[in-house]
């Protein structure tokens, strides 16, 4: 196979998987309640995952030179302000994001 063969044969199989993965659930538990166990671990696994994310963050700050970790520091406060006044996770992440980003590279 040529490489354009080769190219549009993995983009085809990422595509069939992907798609298949994400309906899957909608095909097993259509019509039926959740199993308690997957219930759990949708009310479990976000905060986690959202705590591994500011873990992740905050691992390599050097809070003892400059910039004192304050690029994390800011962002982190200002996600929790937004998720506190908003409750709107996307725009909490986007904007914490962003402003990590900027920060980053102006401090």
């Amino acid at each position: 196979m040529n490489d354009t063969a080769t190219i549009l044969v993995s983009i085809l199989t990422i595509a069939a998987v992907t798609t298949t993965l994400r309906a899957l659930p909608f095909l097993l538990f259509s019509g039926k309640s959740l199993p308690w166990w997957l219930s759990y671990l949708g009310k479990v696994l976000p905060p986690a995952i959202m705590t591994t994310l500011v873990i992740y963050l905050l691992r390599n700050s050097n809070f003892t030179s400059y910039p004192f970790g304050l690029p994390e520091i800011i962002s982190s406060l200002l996600v929790v302000l937004l998720q506190w006044t908003r409750r709107n996770m996307y725009l909490s992440i986007i904007v914490g994001t962003l402003c990590y980003m900027l920060l980053i590279r102006i401090m």
